[in-house]
């Protein structure tokens, strides 16, 4: 078992930055793929960003390429996702998922966080 949850979210004006952060527990964070996903009311849940087990890989999805950058500290057992130049299309709740293999569909994955709110305002 993995057990993952987020922080960091908050309420921003376009043009700012928020980083979250996934604090991992459970088993050793390091050896599984992390990823985010966010979902709006009203639409499904779409993913935004992986990153390997050795953090050497790393995949945005093309409305975030630019953007936002994800990392992780295997060594805190933590994976974070910088985002920068938000804009109001960029709402949603987002979630960290963490799986041993990466992928970019939401259905590989077995873990996930809680969830955490990112609302930017124009």
């Amino acid at each position: 078992q993995v057990h993952l949850v987020e922080s960091g979210g908050g309420l921003v004006e376009a043009g700012g930055s928020l980083r979250l952060s996934c604090a991992a527990s459970g088993r050793t964070f390091g050896r599984y793929a992390m990823a985010w996903f966010r979902q709006a009311p009203g639409k499904e849940r779409e993913f935004v960003a992986a990153i390997s087990w050795s953090g050497g890989s790393t995949y945005y999805a093309d409305s975030v390429k630019g953007r936002f950058t994800i990392s992780r500290d295997n060594a805190k057992n933590t994976g974070n996702l910088q985002m920068d130049s938000l804009k109001p299309e960029d709402t949603a709740v987002y979630y960290c998922a963490a799986d041993q293999i990466i992928s970019d569909s939401r259905q590989q994955y077995a873990y996930w966080g809680q969830g955490t709110q990112v609302t930017v305002s124009s």
